[in-house]
């Protein structure tokens, strides 16, 4: 029988390997067209398969095996790792070049795609995103340009997928650049002397209403709670999404091991909160399960279903679960 520490281990294992499943979806080249179309005003205008076509590896686009005999095309090449003497390590979920035509030449631009799952991670998101942005520039010294070439430097994104956002923000995408405001007029505004970093910032929050289809495409696309098959119809039907055998592997794992998560997050959480409720009381004992389940579930909503499922707890309203959800450690 496992002990509390090996289930511990189990479901935060299950969890990274979720985390990852993720960012491999993300990775696909067609769910990015989606996000650069919106989030980048470099390509807004150009059509899905257009800004497929525009997303490149660094040094080549390679074939990443997913499982044994199986192979599938992710976005690759680019050291997803910028290491500065005492300073440590940074790393990225993903990261590519995106080239698109333009006058003269190609535009070429350097992207960072985060998913966050929590929006109140202990700073603001915008100012990570602002430090990795500025990571991509400097790490282009020596490889994009050299000495004083400064005008070889490539604009860089670093977009932040923030999921679970409170209600009063919902489905909302805020960008933060650079602009040139003038102390005392004269200067011309060359804008691609200073427009080299763009953070954007992408709320979601499940049945909110969609501003964009952006937003129902990524809720569907991320949902833990929708079923493979569900999920793959309404990307298919609703969204347009070609689910040919690499993307379609990709969203099976995904939900697979959502399934495993949950599965394994309730019942841990369940034990815990149960347990702890003999011992210590009802009280005690909710806010010991509220808090086991909380990294699960970091949306309230699917908190307080998971909550009530247990008939220890079934007949608390939402307002009772509510303040332990928010004060966990005060209860």
């Amino acid at each position: 029988m496992e002990n509390e520490l090996s289930k511990a281990i189990s479901l935060a294992q299950a969890k990274s390997q979720y985390d990852t499943q993720c960012k491999r979806v993300l990775s696909q080249k067609e769910v990015l067209a989606w996000i650069l179309q919106y989030a980048v005003e470099e390509f807004r205008g150009l059509s899905l398969l257009q800004i497929e076509e525009c997303i490149e590896g660094e040094p080549e686009i390679s074939t990443v095996r997913v499982n044994p005999g199986e192979t599938n095309e992710t976005i690759s090449g680019l050291p997803n790792e910028n290491k500065v003497q005492g300073e440590g390590s940074v790393y990225y979920d993903i990261r590519f070049f995106a080239a698109l035509p333009a006058e003269g030449g190609r535009i070429r631009l350097l992207i960072n795609l985060e998913a966050q799952k929590d929006y109140y991670p202990g700073y603001q998101i915008p100012t990570r995103g602002i430090f990795y942005g500025a990571r991509m520039l400097s790490a282009q010294l020596g490889t994009e340009f050299s000495g004083s070439e400064y005008d070889k430097l490539k604009k860089v994104y670093s977009i932040w997928l923030c999921m679970g956002v409170p209600s009063f923000i919902g489905n909302a995408a805020a960008q933060y650049h650079m602009v040139k405001s003038d102390l005392s007029p004269g200067f011309p505004d060359v804008k691609q002397a200073y427009d080299k970093l763009t953070v954007v910032v992408i709320g979601l929050k499940e049945d909110d209403g969609y501003p964009h289809p952006l937003f129902g495409m990524l809720n569907t696309l991320l949902s833990p709670g929708l079923p493979a098959r569900e999920k793959k119809e309404l990307l298919q039907g609703r969204y347009s999404m070609k689910m040919d055998y690499g993307m379609e592997k990709e969203v099976d794992l995904m939900c697979n091991l959502s399934g495993y998560v949950e599965e394994r997050g309730i019942r841990q959480g369940l034990l815990q909160g149960i347990d702890q409720g003999i011992l210590r009381g009802k009280a005690q004992g909710l806010a010991a399960l509220v808090r086991s389940l909380k990294p699960v579930y970091p949306d309230f909503s699917r908190l307080y279903q998971a909550v009530v499922s247990n008939p220890e707890y079934a007949d608390l309203s939402e307002e009772e679960v509510r303040s332990y959800f928010q004060h966990p450690t005060e209860q």
